[in-house]
């Protein structure tokens, strides 16, 4: 970096300066507006309780700077015009110290700081209790994506509601987030709804959540860990009470349809659950839950829903439109990454299926094969398994976009 000051008027050197403040300006607000297309990120969103809280700790912190700042100006500006040296041409008063000025100095700041300290320990107390009228929601991190189970909810199929990359929160409600991670430390972190926690292996951490505002929100991994850290994204859907209810009951109740016989579903289940021995294609089941079926993998993200999500790979691709995995583009991508996972998301585990090889921890390992007409088969057997229609939980979530409107 070059520190040569160009005092020249219009130098390069203020130039420079003048891009490096509009570029560091502009990273800044993306770090902490968000830059997703539309996506309203912000630490700073009100309809957060965790937030609220810390931006009214932030606003006596701000408050007791400021004046302080005015404070130690006035003072300085002060003392710079009574004793200037064009005013004051008398040899100065010699003394050593003063007493009363130097326990004013310790003093103050010892007042500041236990007011702080005083304010900081009342929001603590406020946040990190977990009280037990709250939803609880269990948050695991993976190399790379979530998985959000609730353990009070028994599936009726046996085990607990889980749903992979998507957490489905009622709004206007106290929740009760506890993370911890399989493999590397992960960070949870979903800006609009509270502070991030770490995740990490074996440890488990409570915290409380709530948004007053129903909507769709971003999360993602707060913790450099890995290949894809940036592809490790999740969404948070937080529903008005009735509607929770309604995704509650049924997701307790979801059993995943049996296919048709002879049905494109019907041949992507049987590949699904037995995989192809002749080719070296391992069955999905291995890896993921299916709930309501032999499946009960956990080496990977729950698919129990995954024709009513709106994302695939934690959140690295979404399908918005109306027909989700049925529009076109988004069948290619979903395509792409049944095929070759890793080949589009650097880091994944995922077992290949156009024989080419993958790595896990680093040992390289030959994918299976499946032809295209085999994965489009396990495509359209994964877009059957649907809540219904009532219990959708994207019907009617629209996104926060910018300054919080929906």
């Amino acid at each position: 970096m070059n520190t040569k000051h160009d005092r020249k008027p219009g130098g390069g050197g203020a130039g420079l300066r003048a891009w490096a403040r509009a570029a560091a300006l502009a990273l800044g607000t993306a770090v902490l507006s968000g830059c997703g297309a539309g996506q309203y990120i912000s630490i700073g969103d009100t309809a957060a309780g965790y937030n609220r809280e810390v931006l009214n700790l932030g606003l006596w912190a701000i408050a007791i700077s400021a004046v302080i700042f005015i404070g130690v100006s006035a003072a300085l500006f002060y003392t710079v015009q009574k004793f200037r040296e064009d005013r004051n041409t008398a040899e100065p008063q010699q003394f050593h110290g003063n007493n009363k000025l130097e326990v004013w100095l310790v003093a103050v700041p010892i007042v500041i700081v236990l007011g702080l300290s005083v304010l900081s320990v009342r929001s603590l107390a406020r946040l990190n209790p977990v009280s037990k009228e709250s939803v609880g929601i269990e948050a695991l991190g993976a190399q790379f994506w979530w998985n959000f189970s609730y353990p009070a909810n028994a599936a009726a199929a046996g085990g607990v509601v889980t749903n992979g990359n998507e957490m489905v929160m009622p709004a206007e409600a106290k929740i009760a987030v506890t993370t911890t991670s399989r493999d590397v430390i992960h960070g949870f972190w979903a800006p609009n709804l509270g502070g991030q926690r770490a995740s990490i292996p074996t440890v488990k951490k409570s915290w409380q959540l709530d948004t007053d505002r129903p909507g769709v929100y971003q999360g993602n991994c707060s913790q450099l860990c890995g290949a894809s850290h940036a592809n490790m994204r999740f969404k948070v859907v937080a529903l008005p009470a009735d509607r929770y209810e309604t995704f509650e009951t049924a997701a307790q109740a979801y059993r995943a349809p049996t296919p048709a016989p002879g049905s494109a579903e019907a041949r992507g289940y049987t590949i699904f659950m037995q995989g192809k021995a002749a080719t070296g294609a391992i069955a999905c089941a291995s890896c993921h839950r299916v709930q309501g079926t032999p499946a009960a993998g956990v080496s990977g993200p729950d698919l129990s829903f995954f024709g009513t999500r709106r994302t695939l790979g934690a959140g690295k691709w979404e399908a918005m439109t109306p027909a989700r995995w049925e529009d076109p583009e988004a069948a290619r991508i979903l395509h792409l990454w049944l095929k070759n996972s890793p080949g589009v998301k650097p880091g994944s585990l995922m077992p290949t299926y156009d024989g080419s090889t993958y790595y896990v921890n680093g040992k390289p390992q030959k994918g299976g094969v499946l032809t295209d007409q085999e994965i489009d088969d396990v495509a359209a057997y994964l877009r059957s398994l649907q809540l219904p229609e009532e219990a959708d939980y994207w019907r009617g979530s629209p996104a926060i976009t910018s300054g919080g409107q929906q």
